[in-house]
């Protein structure tokens, strides 16, 4: 790169940064990914480039242990922290309770023989960590921005890493809030005095509704680097074993539509439709966090956990066997690309169907998923629905049929038969202690546990 292109990037990171208001140690940060993305031109791959006219057919070490995981959310304390600890406890107790609610849940996952944790750090606009960038969540304490007297990331690293388990920052990258009631707006605009303060206040042009919530507009350049650097400060700063993205990109629903017309306006010249450019822009967030990742520490795995859906063959002859709601035509994630050309360690598709279900059978996707990563350094995790266990569905029965276990059974079956499967990830924690879910869990218990 040129000497005075270099400046000029480095003077651009500067004005953002003067924009953003952020502290020093993440200016650095802003700044070395503003570098990162300083070639014209990205290669075709970012993360495990192939030699030139050669693909990787090899398929991983037979040693290495196959992911057996958790998704463990936060957003509305679904999974963690007690709701009970928030409710009226002092410090002391709120800490006491929420650290042991971890460890309990910790050591039942190690007699399950979950090897790995995917813990929901950026559950919305808050962070589960001291940033510089985000304020605290407020399912920590109940209020945003209050300091919980202790490092709820680092707990969950120490205490997973001392038992053996890898522990993935999950973030949800764009969404604010998950509503936008006049009290949840009252809420985000009384940050405004905080350090940090709520991106809804400090940068209100980047807001848009979309899905009855608050998003960031996935469209401004400026919000791409700003996400980015929010996973860059916990990559530097922690432990992790790996960041997740999970689906949510571009998530509307068919009332509540998000309004980018004029982001399109600006930035979305030279594209034949919205729809591409959107996926252009999700495209480049993927990249740059991959980019920086492995700037920052190679060793740091990167994957998303995306629909199960890429597209149905009905729209496009790529596609699966399927007629399930496409992460390519609804996200606007081109899930498939990202894989071919190694933006991604890994890929944790959601197939939360069942065999029968001939919408979307899960057989069909595992194996067309399986036939995307083969030629590809990109590993395959899949997520399986644990929620649905136990529960009773007309369209699909076979989840109350002996507990759901001979469903799952098949499942895992499948997972451990396929050499390009490396492993599987429930979704989600809290439903391993539901009353419905037991027969399950005991036979989770016999196939992985210790």
């Amino acid at each position: 790169m040129a000497g005075k292109n270099l400046e000029h990037i480095i003077a651009s990171s500067r004005r953002v940064l003067s924009v953003m208001k952020v502290k020093r140690p993440v200016a650095v940060l802003t700044a070395a990914l503003f570098l990162a993305n300083c070639a014209s031109k990205p290669p075709v791959s970012l993360v495990t480039p192939f030699p030139p006219g050669k693909t990787n057919t090899s398929q991983p070490s037979q040693n290495i242990q196959p992911m057996r995981g958790v998704w463990l959310a936060t957003v509305s304390r679904l999974d963690w922290p007690p709701v009970s600890s928030v409710n009226g406890s002092s410090t002391s107790v709120r800490i006491h309770q929420q650290q042991q609610a971890l460890k309990d849940k910790l050591d039942k996952l190690k007699s399950l023989g979950i090897n790995t944790v995917f813990f929901q750090v950026k559950p919305d606009g808050t962070a589960l960590w001291p940033s510089k960038i985000l304020p605290w969540s407020d399912m920590l304490t109940g209020n945003i921005g209050e300091d919980p007297g202790y490092d709820p990331l680092q707990f969950m690293l120490e205490e997973a890493h001392k038992r053996g388990m890898k522990v993935h920052a999950w973030f949800n990258p764009y969404r604010v809030s998950t509503n936008t009631t006049p009290g949840t707006v009252a809420v985000l605009n009384r940050t405004l005095s905080l350090q940090p303060a709520s991106v809804f206040v400090l940068h209100r042009d980047w807001i848009r509704t979309s899905g009855d919530r608050f998003v960031l507009d996935p469209g401004i350049p400026e919000v791409r680097d700003w996400i980015t650097s929010i996973v860059a400060e916990v990559v530097s700063q922690y432990a992790v074993d790996g960041v997740q993205f999970d689906d949510y990109f571009y998530t509307e629903s068919p009332g509540s539509t998000l309004n980018d017309a004029q982001t399109y306006n600006i930035y979305g010249q030279g594209y034949s439709s919205k729809a591409d450019w959107r996926r252009h822009n999700t495209q480049l967030l993927i990249e740059q966090v991959s980019r920086t990742i492995k700037q920052l520490k190679p060793g740091v795995e990167f994957g998303v956990s995306p629909a199960g859906v890429w597209r149905n063959i009905s729209h496009d002859p790529a596609g699966s066997d399927t007629r399930g709601a496409a992460a390519y035509d609804e996200s606007f994630a081109d899930t498939r690309l990202w894989v071919q050309k190694g933006l991604l360690d890994y890929i944790a598709p959601q197939i939360y169907w069942p065999f029968s279900r001939s919408a979307a059978r899960y057989d069909v996707l595992a194996k067309w998923w399986a036939d995307v990563v083969k030629p590809t350094h990109t590993r395959l995790y899949i997520g399986i629905a644990l929620y649905k266990v136990g529960e009773p569905s007309k369209n699909e029965p076979d989840w109350t049929v002996n507990g759901g276990v001979p469903e799952l059974k098949k499942q895992l079956d499948l997972n451990e038969s396929m050499p390009q499967i490396n492993g599987t990830i429930l979704f989600r924690e809290n439903y391993l202690n539901q009353p419905q879910t037991q027969q399950a869990v005991n036979y989770i218990k016999t196939r992985w546990g210790e």
